[in-house]
This record gives structure tokens, sequence and C-alpha cells, in this order.
């Protein structure tokens, strides 16, 4: 059989036959996360193989203390908040205070498609300050940047953007370092990839011997790509393997790159379930201070002392299967998160109560 081919069954056939003990492997992608459990494929593969969710939400990797630093800033009333409406629901550290609450004590909150509409309501608003929240990753942080980018250009003031940019190589170096890491293979998101390009990836292998696989998003593609990392693991020789070649370039996208180091830079910055990183985060440059929320607000993020029993970090982390969770389909329900794993539509509580059952 060609390892390039999409027959699921074929495929499967071949994965069964394979000696490569029980072991884990991980997704770092909110889509992967989503397809694989719409497509139920964690339950086609044989029970020596299991298929973990990583910090590839964006959502759900936002700590509390920047959800609460968001809602104090919301209650201001010269701000407009301009957001993806994943973040809308997305608690602090108190169960029930999000966006959507505010919103409903009188905060303004628009959700908007891109970065370019957050500019738009700034533009019909001039007596408001427009903070647009920009969370992604290397994948959104183009777009973001090229909204800074046009805000200057065009002499926009009342425009800023609180970045909560994050980039994936610090925080799956963060996850290998950690005394309790198991994963024996990636599959590496697509989306990423076509950005920073295969070699964005090569650390897994050549750095610690960890076979990784770039993958589309298609449950044959999904497959074939697991089918390569455990091909990798058999015949002990990692690499880094593009199974997405229709989209994603050795070199990546070298303009979508140019435009992330002309308005934006590396910093240290806080992962939910990771904790601090350094050169994790994407910042706006010095330069364009004036585009900067956090500068333009003084914003400070307050780590809570409040406990919970939300498990999401360790979700995220690949140490707890969502339904492990004590809240999982019982308090925390998609109409009532408590966590922002089951609010995001890429989170794997969301996905796994949606898709693999309650």
């Amino acid at each position: 059989m060609s390892s390039e081919s999409f027959d699921a069954k074929a495929l499967l056939s071949e994965i069964a036959k394979m000696n490569v003990g029980r072991i884990k492997l991980m997704e770092v992608c909110g889509t992967h996360t989503m397809a694989i459990a719409k497509s139920g494929l964690r339950s086609a593969l044989p029970e020596n193989i299991k298929l973990l969710s990583g910090p590839g939400c964006p959502v759900c990797v936002t700590p509390p203390e920047v959800i609460d630093a968001i809602l104090e800033l919301a209650l201001r009333d010269d701000v407009i908040i301009a957001t993806y409406g994943d973040m809308i629901k997305v608690p602090g550290s108190v169960h029930g205070k999000n966006l959507a609450t505010a919103r409903a004590l009188g905060a303004r909150v628009e959700v908007v498609y891109s970065p370019l509409d957050a500019l738009t309501v700034a533009e019909e608003n001039p007596q408001s300050e427009v903070v647009f929240l920009g969370v992604g990753f290397e994948t959104t942080a183009p777009g973001t940047a090229a909204a800074i980018g046009e805000a200057y250009e065009r002499g926009i003031v009342n425009f800023s953007v609180l970045s909560m940019l994050k980039t994936v190589e610090p925080a799956l170096r963060a996850l290998i370092a950690d005394d309790d890491f198991e994963v024996a293979g990636f599959l590496c998101p697509g989306h990423v990839a076509t950005i920073i390009g295969e070699g964005g990836f090569g650390f897994l292998a050549e750095e610690f011997g960890l076979p990784c696989v770039i993958g589309g998003f298609e449950p044959g593609e999904i497959l074939l790509a697991v089918y390569k990392i455990l091909k990798q693991i058999e015949e002990g020789k990692p690499k880094i393997e593009n199974a997405y070649p229709n989209a994603v370039r050795a070199g990546g996208n070298p303009l979508a790159r140019r435009m992330i180091d002309k308005y934006l830079e590396p910093r240290r910055d806080i992962w939910r379930g990771l904790g601090v990183i350094e050169e994790s985060g994407l910042g706006i440059r010095a330069e364009y201070a004036e585009y900067d929320a956090e500068r333009k607000f003084d914003i400070k993020y307050i780590k809570s002392d409040k406990k919970t029993p939300c498990r999401c970090g360790e979700v995220i982390c690949g140490k707890l299967l969502p339904n492990e969770c004590p809240l999982f389909g019982k308090v925390c329900v998609p109409e009532n998160p408590v966590g922002p794993c089951m609010v995001s539509g890429e989170g794997a509580c969301a996905a796994w109560y949606k898709y693999d059952g309650q």
C-alpha cells in the first residue's frame, strides 16, 4: 500500500499490524481536535494508540488573570471590546463572570470576524477607544499585525490591540521538559505550518528524537499523518514530515512572517496549564506603542488565589482526558462552561462533549 493513500480501511489495517507498543500521540491544533472527535478517529485506532489534545486552542490557553483584566477593561465607559465570538463566554477567575455577563451589565462588546472589522468599529465610533482582543497563534498573527499597520498608516488613534498572540514552539518545548511527558510523537498543526513552514517543527526530531508529521484536516489526511508518525516510530527514524504539501511549503509564508516581524516581537507570556514561558508570546513593538492596549491602559495581570476544580490546564497538557475532569458533563457543559476548554469551538472538552459522548 502506498503511504500516500487516503483509503481509511487500508490505513487502519496497516496501523493494526504495526509493532509500536502502547504509545501516546499528541495533536496541537484546535481544528485537529474537533476533526478527530467528529470523525470518530480516536475510537477507530487500536487500543494501544492513544490520541491526546495538546495546547492547540488559543482561547483555551489564555489564563484566567488575562480574562479578569479584559473584564475590568470592558466595564470602562470609554471602551468598546472587539473580539472573536469564542472569547465571549470564557470565564475569568470567578465562574460565571465573562464578557457576556459584562455586556449584560452595560459593557460594549462587539463580535467581529477579523482584526480589520475591529478597525471599522473604531472608525464608526471615534469618541470611544476600541480594543481588539488579538488571540491566536502564528496563523492569526499576520492579520492582527496588518490591522496595526493599517491603523498606523491611516492615523486611526482610537484603536488598540490587546495581544494574546502566542507561538507554538516554546509551548512544545515546555511540554517536553515536563517530568510527566509521555508523548511519543506529534501531529503538527497544518495552519501554523503554512506560516512558519516545515522547518518550524524540525526541532522535535532533531533535538528530541520525536517523530512529527504536519497534517491536513480531513479525516483521511489526519489518519495518513498518524500512519506516518507510527511508521517513523516503528522504524526508529524520527524526522519532520509534511503530509499536507498542497498547503504547506518548506519555507512557509515569507510575506506573513515579515508582517509579523514588522509589528510584533517575541516576549514572555502566560499559558494556562503551562505557566510563564519565555519568548512564547508576541507583543507589539515599541514603535507602535500607541496601538498596544497594555501600554495605553496600563493593564496588569494579577493572578487570583481562588481555587477551581476545573482541570482545563491538565487537559490541554495531555495529562487528563476531558471526561476525567469531575466537572465534565455535570457542572461544566457548553451552556454553562466552567473552563475555556468547554467554551471554544476548538476546545478539547467541547469536542469530547459533542462527539465522543458524555
